[in-house]
């Protein structure tokens, strides 16, 4: 792999969270999992990031939401679903 085709810390900072949201194009994630591969500081900084973003889920799955407001929320996304589906 040429340097230039060689992300940099700053480039995997930049795009971690992207990353761990697989929100990334594959060409992205290919260069970002090869920086990690190789770079003990940005692996570190991942699986720090990955360990908060683990968490966060964990503690929002225990949440209790009142049976009210969990059906009013899915009408409203049935309602939107619907309405997006009418207009296609």
């Amino acid at each position: 792999m040429s340097p230039l085709d060689r992300y940099t810390c700053e480039e995997v900072f930049r795009r971690i969270d992207d990353y761990l949201d697989r929100e990334l194009r594959s060409s992205e994630v290919v260069r970002v999992r090869a920086h990690l591969e190789t770079c003990a500081a940005c692996a570190s900084e991942y699986a720090f990031e990955e360990s908060v973003l683990l968490t966060v889920r964990q503690k929002l799955q225990r949440v209790d939401v009142p049976a009210e407001l969990r059906e009013r929320v899915l009408l409203r996304l049935a309602a939107a679903h619907a309405s997006t589906a009418t207009d296609s």
